[in-house]
């Protein structure tokens, strides 16, 4: 799964830390979501979109082998 964490994170000044504490989750997640390392459970990543104001398809989407699936 792709997403747009770093990118949301960076365009509002936030530390790895701080968005890690805005969701209740270690920096160490949030490193590996942001690395695509990890996708979030579905409750979780619902919460990252919410933090950001968005939807959860503006925030995560699937991987261009996925979507042909």
């Amino acid at each position: 799964m792709k997403n747009i964490v770093k990118r949301l994170r960076v365009e509002r000044g936030w530390s790895q830390a701080r968005l890690g504490e805005e969701l209740n989750i270690s920096r160490q997640s949030v490193i590996a979501i942001e690395a695509e390392r990890y996708d979030p459970s579905l409750p979780l990543a619902f919460r990252i979109a919410r933090v950001f104001a968005l939807p959860i398809e503006a925030v995560f989407f699937p991987e261009e082998d996925d979507a042909q699936s």
